[in-house]
């Protein structure tokens, strides 16, 4: 049966792609889906597969219930944009201003709902039951995954499998990981309170900039010094906004930031050195601050035995060439959620497009659609891996 699904999954490719390109020319931000998710629910009413929308706020669930006795699998696919406005010279241009899908999702919403198309052909054969699980809100913490689990969406779900159409990956290529595959994703603002003053009389003042590039300069001191070497974490600055003037002190700094992390004792421990570090600086130089240190997506862990019904199923794809286990990236994502409550797996889907170096939340950021089927058969060939497991 495997192999028909395969050549149904072929065959549905050009409708893979006009749905891809349509969500494209056409997308929402995070926690505004409400037109996607509804073009979502129209498909799935139009398949007569039954859903349930509006779950955990924009989330749309459909089940598949096979005609013979098994287990029942949830494959997840996320779909909101990003704030960046889209700068590639394509006929599937985003129509909206400052937002764009600049990191696949689109895709990932076409492979899950074509693939809903190609099963449902399949539906009396099927052993046990498909959950397609259609996921608004990946891109900003908090995050939809969390809000749909905690209503009901793993309910009775047996285990859990995604995809990441991965652009920085040739095509054929397919990557999962045994362990932890993503990193915890956090992000801080840090404002530091000084004193202004005219720029020829420093000494008059409490230089914002001054303090807040000495905080800076001892936040990338934690993971070098304070850290076990054989732990890994990332401490990136992104913003740094300071002054209105070129002859004028200024009064105010703001650092926003993000930290990335592997396990929750590192985390803690980053999070109590940032704490001494500006407490310590600022107290020295007689300034206030705020520390705000908002904890986001947690570290993405697989469970061993689906990531080897991953890369099993994977041999069975002649479109693949490459499958592998991987080292962690550095990136988060909110598909952590669902393996901490149920058994699953996260893979990532080669997906570069020739003469489009660009990665993932560039403004020119785009896909290879021929991964589209590759990513469908990879899922459905984890659900039936799952299925004999």
């Amino acid at each position: 049966m495997l192999k028909n699904i395969h050549k149904s999954i072929d065959e549905i490719y050009p409708e893979m792609v006009e749905i891809r390109r349509y969500l494209h020319q056409y997308p929402e931000l995070s926690f505004q889906e409400t037109k996607t998710a509804k073009y979502i629910a129209d498909y799935y009413e139009q398949l007569e597969i039954p859903y349930e929308a509006n779950i955990g706020g924009n989330g749309v669930i459909a089940t598949l219930k096979g005609g013979k006795p098994g287990k029942t699998v949830a494959l997840r696919a996320d779909f909101d944009g990003l704030p960046i406005q889209d700068e590639k010279d394509v006929p599937y241009k985003s129509k909206f201003p400052g937002i764009m899908h600049a990191c696949g999702h689109d895709g990932h919403t076409a492979t899950l709902l074509t693939l809903a198309k190609v099963m449902k052909e399949y539906q009396d054969e099927l052993e046990g039951t498909i959950v397609f699980l259609h996921q608004h809100a990946e891109e900003y913490a908090p995050g939809g995954a969390k809000p749909m689990i905690e209503s009901g969406a793993l309910k009775n779900v047996d285990a859990v499998f995604g995809n990441h159409l991965w652009a920085t990956l040739p095509v054929g290529v397919l990557q999962t990981s045994k362990s932890v595959m993503m990193a915890g994703a956090d992000r801080f603002e840090l404002t530091i309170q000084g004193q202004g003053g005219h720029g020829a009389y420093p000494q008059e003042t409490k230089d914002a900039i001054v303090i807040a590039s000495e905080v800076v300069s001892q936040l990338q001191q934690i993971v070098s010094r304070r850290l076990d070497p054989l732990k890994t974490a990332v401490i990136t600055i992104g913003m740094f906004e300071a002054g209105n003037a070129f002859n004028i002190i200024a009064d105010r700094a703001k650092l926003t930031g993000t930290v990335r992390h592997m396990d929750v004792d590192v985390q803690e421990i980053i999070i109590e050195e940032m704490e001494k570090i500006v407490k310590g600086i600022c107290i020295s130089n007689d300034a206030a601050y705020t520390f705000d240190y908002v904890k986001g997506y947690p570290p993405l862990m697989n469970h061993p035995e689906e990531a080897e019904i991953v890369l099993k199923a994977s041999k069975n794809i002649v479109e693949i060439h490459k499958a592998e286990e991987t080292l962690p990236y550095m990136a988060g994502e909110d598909f952590a959620y669902y393996t901490m409550e149920k058994p699953g797996a996260f893979f990532f889907t080669g997906a570069n497009k020739k003469g489009n170096p660009y990665p993932h939340h560039h403004p020119k950021f785009d896909i290879d659609e021929k991964s589209l089927p590759i990513a469908a058969k990879t899922l459905i060939g984890a659900y039936f891996g799952y299925q004999r497991s």
